[in-house]
């Protein structure tokens, strides 16, 4: 909660706290936190599965930044299947992958991310997001609307949507089966409609213009699927990054 909501509902309770007092309880508290942050962050490290994710965020005094430029702030988070459940949010002044290979150096489990190229040197399995691909062949779909030029174009983008609600469906049915039995039915159902999709990908690249948002669409789905195929790895993993952006949307 804001400083200044807290110093108002104290002063409803007839307690004056100014908020210059409570922000410097926070600074000296955290003194002590930061024991329980590393705590924390070694107990990340011993996972097999996690999430990750960064967004932006501004700073308005910051030593050798102006106040419009952009600083980032990280998130990690536990899979589903987990003892220990954290989120832990690290502020960084870039958005360079250097600072996920520092955070993550001493990880060698699954890592649930976006397309985000800073990922690409860690030494993980990288589990790509379906809901990312899935999305922008939705968003070909609603800017190509029902105009009858576009409807070659547009039954392109639905078939590539449509491959992505294949999977969803098939995860809809399987959310509440064991680890193991989940493993088996992505391997019977689900696998041959990722090798399809990728078949489909590999034919109809050339039919479309490369920067249009289908072909966009397209190139990002192939040049992902070598992450977004590994969901069917393990039953403990998931078909997207979803749980790492509802845990991030309270700070957004």
């Amino acid at each position: 909660m804001p400083l200044y909501r807290q110093e108002q509902q104290f002063q409803r309770q007839g307690v004056r706290l100014s908020r210059q007092n409570l922000a410097n309880w926070v600074i000296k508290a955290s003194v002590w936190f930061d024991v329980i942050y590393k705590r924390l962050h070694e107990y990340l490290l011993k996972e097999e599965i996690l999430h990750a994710d960064e967004t932006t965020v501004q700073v308005l005094q910051e030593v050798g930044k102006k106040a419009t430029s952009k600083s980032f702030m990280w998130l990690y988070r536990t899979g589903k299947y987990t003892a220990h459940p954290i989120v832990w949010f690290d502020y960084q002044p870039s958005r360079s992958g250097e600072h996920v290979e520092a955070f993550l150096k001493d990880f060698k489990g699954y890592l649930h991310t976006d397309g985000y190229s800073g990922y690409n040197h860690l030494d993980v399995i990288r589990v790509g997001c379906w809901a990312h691909a899935r999305r922008k062949f939705k968003e070909c779909l609603e800017a190509l609307g029902k105009d009858k030029k576009v409807k070659p174009l547009r039954t392109l983008a639905n078939a590539g949507f449509n491959y992505c609600q294949a999977l969803y469906r098939i995860e809809n049915t399987i959310w509440d089966l064991s680890i193991k039995e989940r493993y088996i039915c992505r391997q019977e159902h689900s696998l041959p409609i990722v090798k399809a999709f990728s078949t489909w990908f590999q034919t109809n690249k050339d039919r479309v213009l490369p920067r249009s948002c289908l072909g966009k669409a397209i190139e990002y789905s192939m040049n992902q699927m070598k992450y977004l195929k590994n969901y069917l790895l393990d039953g403990r993993l998931e078909m997207d990054n979803n749980r790492r952006e509802r845990s991030i949307k309270p700070f957004i």
